[in-house]
């Protein structure tokens, strides 16, 4: 793919057009000249800030307008109220960013054409997305390792490279209060001994989670220090998730289950007498959840995960 060409000469004037056109304004009476030098200084939209990212140094715009996403962080951006020009698939089909996202455009690390088209002025993606070298080349493009910082620090670091670190810490220590007292609340309910598990549906597969794959695991086990199941430690914790098949699922079943439903999947399962025999279900202890809404951990999806123990856990 070939870069747009844009020839030097062109280049020259505009720059001189836009300077000649500058000091037409400031030209004039010396009242009007001395009224333009002592106005008050305005941001400089195309100003930049360095971002320590985990790969080096990154000029950033210190005031982004058109950030792309490629993976996982469209909530953290939607949060701290930057616009979003392009975000992956996965943000695209989940019906709680539906609204806020009607007029974004869905990329992949591969649809460079398009994002060159977009315009974005900043590019944000996990480490294992492709063609890096080519995205920086249309904008600044930073990266992250899923898991190299626990979820909260993730999105203090998103707020650094947003230039709205403030805005993201007041967060972070508003949702851990609220978060704590939940969890107070639920242990005192349901009774601090209790096990928690979480399941997935995908495709023709069960999933159990660990303590930091989002679906409210780190609500859950991080934060509210609920206790998962014997077996669930054993297979989950260590990568994060395990896949398992229903004849083993009752192993995996804490007293209560959170079941993070995909309804395009095959949940042909929850007929069997396997399932139905589960302690959590006959005891009206398992929680269904839309997968697409539970998926991800950024705030506005831990608000909601929040509410949803609240109802569930609780009855609030």
């Amino acid at each position: 793919m070939k870069k747009p060409f844009i020839p030097i000469l062109l280049v020259l004037v505009l720059a001189i057009s836009a300077c000649s056109s500058q000091t037409t304004k400031t030209e004039g009476s010396p009242a009007q000249a001395a009224k333009a030098e002592n106005a008050p200084a305005k941001a400089d939209s195309k100003s930049t800030i360095t971002y320590q990212s985990e790969n080096g140094a990154v000029e950033v715009p210190a005031n982004p307008q058109r950030v792309i996403v490629l993976s996982s962080f469209a909530g953290n951006v939607m949060a701290l109220n930057v616009k979003l020009v392009g975000v992956d698939s996965w943000s695209k089909k989940n019906p709680r960013f539906e609204s806020q996202l009607k007029d974004v455009q869905e990329v992949t690390d591969e649809s460079l054409e398009k994002m060159i088209e977009l315009k974005p002025d900043l590019i944000i993606g996990l480490s294992n997305i492709k063609n890096v070298d080519k995205l920086k080349q249309i904008a600044p493009t930073v990266t992250y390792t899923y898991g190299k910082v626990d979820y909260l620090t993730q999105h203090l670091e998103i707020g650094k490279l947003l230039n709205k670190e403030k805005e993201a810490k007041a967060w972070i220590d508003d949702f851990k209060k609220r978060v704590q007292k939940a969890g107070d609340d639920i242990k005192a309910k349901i009774g601090a001994d209790k096990t928690i598990s979480v399941i997935e549906s995908f495709d023709k597969q069960l999933y159990v989670f660990g303590d930091n794959w989002g679906r409210g695991t780190e609500i859950l086990y991080q934060e509210m220090k609920l206790s998962m199941p014997q077996k669930v430690k054993e297979m989950a914790l260590k990568d994060g998730y395990y896949a398992l098949s229903l004849e083993v699922l009752p192993q995996y079943a804490g007293d209560y289950v959170i079941f993070s439903k995909n309804l395009d999947a095959d949940n042909s399962f929850q007929q069997t007498d396997t399932y139905k025999n589960i302690p959590a279900v006959k005891n009206k202890q398992l929680f269904e959840v839309n997968a697409k809404e539970f998926y991800f951990n950024d705030p506005l999806t831990l608000d909601f995960q929040l509410e949803t123990f609240n109802k569930n856990l609780l009855g609030k």
